[in-house]
């Protein structure tokens, strides 16, 4: 038998509503901009159910097409700094406190032993 993804069925409530959101700011976007479904959807070149399925905030709808049509609005440029590292500040403090160092790469390696 196969494990269902348990995340696309029960997500976390703050998942569920951020995907909403980010539904209802494409069609936002899509209608601002004038475009019909079936243009948006030529625009990332995939079909019109994948942007109604968007803009509706399904969870099973891949990333990529939420991706695509921030690119087609112009809207991806934040989407580029989500997760940075440098603005983690917990996960830099658990860093440092842990005092963990990271492996060297090849280029590191000092031949003269």
């Amino acid at each position: 038998m196969v494990a269902k993804n348990i995340l696309s069925k029960a997500p976390p409530y703050a998942v569920e509503q951020a995907i909403k959101r980010l539904g209802a700011n494409l069609r936002t976007a899509r209608l601002r901009r004038n475009l019909t479904i079936k243009e948006a959807a030529q625009k990332i070149g995939t079909g019109p159910r994948a942007v109604t399925d968007a803009e509706k905030g399904k969870l099973s709808t891949g990333m990529a097409v939420y991706t695509a049509l921030l690119w087609s609005y112009g809207l991806l440029e934040p989407f580029s700094i989500l997760a940075d590292p440098a603005t983690d500040e917990e996960g830099l403090m658990l860093e440092l406190s842990s005092g963990r160092v990271r492996a060297g790469t090849k280029d590191d390696l000092d031949s003269g032993f």
